[in-house]
């Protein structure tokens, strides 16, 4: 099979990695990719916003299955243009990529659909939102509504930090018309994780449950970021925990995004606090989780190609995948300054180091080639897996 990977980062990177381990693949492509990326797949200089560029592609290569990464074209519609065309895309439909788009949107049908999730409340008024927090109490969360690449959520220690957030989000525009609609939300006390489900709408194939750190520094400090590592599988989602999300959690918003008209089939990513109350979702999101892809992947015994098949073919019930038999962690290195201000250019070394270790991968995520040498380009330039 011709396959197309969208993306350039280093979620992208691992999938790549994963799909030259199926016996069904015979080319893989990149759009627009990256250095890592270059030994597993042909990268084609295509920007994942490009969908007139993706789909033009798509029909001259013959692709036989798209799999979208990131999710700005998932939001934008690109499943939707790749089936109109008649291509196989793995991905959800632009109305269903609105679970992760508007947090607004996902709480709602949440508490419509009796998910177990937080209180909120959303709005468009930075005044209405600031008498909204005289009512509540610290810790509270502030998030804008829109895609903010995974650093839109503010957990706020006290109200004074609430205020100042909302100033943040809707006056000084930080996340830009992502935060044109603002979300509080209780804050919820207990350990996170991430469970990533593969489906089809109906049925559901449940990978290996992982935690990830947002936090830029040890410890927990910081300001949030898109992630600076991960582990799975995570102990403290047991069997049991993760039977629960699937039943009360990842099976019941399925339901309720059918019921609304808005058919869901992917990967559908539930991260989700584990209260004294039992499990409860604190967001939805619309792709594989970066770093968290980078350390359920390497532990999946089972053909990933076949199951992102499965999914477009509306089989998820019959494949099967195992629990993991081994764990794995990720590190992220990050450029001095992201989440803020970075630079780039920066030259990178020790790669051939890592390559000759066993079992351990550096997933590029923001590199480039300078001059013959390897250089950051992003804020979170490599993760690394063992």
């Amino acid at each position: 099979m011709r396959v197309l990977v969208i993306g350039a980062g280093g979620r992208e990177h691992a999938l790549c990695w994963k799909l030259t381990q199926s016996p069904k693949l015979t080319r893989l492509y990149a759009a627009p990719g990256n250095p890592g990326m270059e030994q597993l797949a042909q990268c084609v200089p295509i920007q994942a916003m490009d969908i007139d560029g993706l789909l033009a592609f798509a029909r001259g290569e013959r692709i036989d299955l798209t799999i979208v990464g990131p999710e700005d074209p998932m939001a934008a519609g690109i499943a939707d243009r790749f089936e109109a065309a008649g291509l196989r895309v793995f991905g959800p439909p632009q109305k269903a990529a609105e679970i992760e788009s508007s947090k607004a949107f996902a709480l709602g049908l949440m508490h419509k659909y009796g998910v177990p999730t937080a209180d909120y409340a959303a709005f468009t008024d930075p005044e209405k939102a600031e008498a909204y927090l005289n009512k509540r109490r610290a810790p509270i969360v502030i998030k804008a509504d829109g895609l903010a690449a995974g650093k839109g959520a503010i957990v706020c220690a006290t109200m004074e930090e609430a205020r100042q957030a909302v100033h943040q989000v809707m006056v000084q525009r930080a996340f830009g018309v992502s935060g044109d609609t603002l979300v509080v939300m209780d804050y919820l006390e207990g350990e996170e994780a991430s469970i990533l489900a593969l489906t089809d709408g109906e049925d559901v194939a449940m990978l290996a449950p992982s935690q990830d750190h947002k936090r830029i520094f040890d410890g927990d400090r910081g300001p949030n970021t898109g992630g600076m590592g991960a582990y799975a599988p995570a102990p403290a989602v047991t069997d049991a925990v993760l039977a629960d999300v699937r039943e009360r959690i990842v099976l019941r918003i399925l339901r309720a995004m059918k019921a609304e008209g808005r058919p869901y089939r992917g990967v559908l990513y539930a991260g989700i606090i584990l209260t004294a109350d039992g499990p409860k979702v604190i967001e939805f999101n619309c792709r594989f989780g970066d770093p968290e892809t980078q350390v359920v992947l390497p532990l999946l015994e089972a053909d990933l190609l076949d199951l992102c098949l499965s999914v477009c073919e509306g089989r998820v019930r019959e494949v099967s995948v195992p629990s993991p038999r081994r764990a794995a962690a990720c590190v992220v290195l990050a450029s001095e300054g992201y989440p803020g201000a970075y630079p780039k250019g920066r030259a990178i070394s020790g790669l051939d180091e890592v390559e000759g270790m066993p079992d351990t991968v550096a997933f590029h995520a923001g590199t480039a080639r300078q001059d013959g040498r390897m250089v950051t380009a992003s804020g979170r330039v490599l993760g690394v897996t063992a």
